[in-house]
């Protein structure tokens, strides 16, 4: 099994109302992510247009219906129609949630947390073991955003991610907006989450915008919306993880009120500057690699 091989520069979110636009004009993006749910039909107009995209950009399949951090076993039918998309269009990357959203024969429309204990890890390292079987492929699991925690939890999220790649051989996708999420929920420090995060097994890195409400006891509560530009702190907390990684594979998220194309191509061109600065912070003109 291979590592992710997508290009260290800006990816979006492919949408349906920019097909048409992104073949006629190929923008200089560097990688484009599909949900993989969104293309599990047999054919159409769909399947049509992501292939003539493929033809000309890398492509970052995400799942979002495994339900990897579920009690119960995964779905077969679910996995045999991943691994004939991943056949049929051969991603440079596939990834999914550490999570769970289905419930014997109900699936929820959500990512849900688990509790980080030891047999919660077993059941996940089971998961993800049959998963990359299945799809003859290396995936990456990307940490959640979350708004409980578990009083049964024994186990911290950076450690228990760690310890998943660890004894499967996974890669990690971290996902910066789920970072700053978390720890502003969970009042913890999202600058101490990163540097503790086993950043050699990140083959891609997530970035969106959130929204802001308070809680009932008045305090800030973010929530994971992906509907607006990358907020400024993530954005911080992005540049903070590139002095750890290096360039990465950074994806820009943009699901709900999705904008014109310009404007998603405004934030990829942000992100390719930062990337660009990282790559020479890491190798400085005239310094020999």
């Amino acid at each position: 099994m291979q590592p992710a091989n997508l290009p260290p520069r800006a990816g979006l979110g492919l949408k349906p109302q920019h097909y048409a636009e992104i073949l006629a004009a190929r923008p200089p993006i560097g990688f484009f992510e599909v949900h993989a749910e969104n293309y599990m039909g047999d054919g159409g107009p769909p399947h049509r247009y992501l292939a003539d995209i493929v033809a000309h950009y890398p492509l970052s399949l995400h799942g979002v219906g495994l339900s990897i951090g579920g009690a119960g076993p995964l779905d077969r039918d679910h996995l045999r129609r991943l691994r004939t998309l991943i056949e049929r269009y051969r991603p440079q990357s596939f990834s999914e949630h550490l999570a769970w959203s289905s419930h014997e024969e109900a699936s929820l429309n959500d990512l849900l947390p688990l509790p980080y204990t030891p047999a919660t890890l077993d059941n996940v390292v089971a998961h993800v073991d049959q998963v990359q079987q299945a799809l003859g492929c290396r995936m990456l699991l990307e940490n959640p955003s979350t708004y409980v925690l578990f009083a049964e939890s024994t186990i911290d999220e950076v450690d228990f991610l760690a310890a998943i790649a660890e004894r499967t051989g996974c890669g990690l996708l971290l996902d910066v907006n789920n970072v700053m999420v978390s720890a502003v929920n969970h009042r913890l420090d999202p600058f101490a989450y990163v540097d503790c995060f086993p950043v050699h097994q990140v083959g891609e890195i997530h970035l969106a915008g959130y929204d802001e409400t308070t809680d009932a006891a008045g305090d800030r509560l973010l929530i994971d919306a992906h509907a607006s530009r990358v907020s400024p702190d993530v954005f911080a907390l992005f540049t903070h993880t590139l002095a750890r990684t290096g360039p990465l594979p950074t994806l820009v998220e943009w699901d709900n009120d999705v904008p014109a194309f310009a404007v998603l191509a405004e934030e990829a061109a942000i992100v390719d500057a930062a990337l660009a600065e990282a790559a020479l912070r890491q190798h400085p003109r005239g310094r020999v690699a």
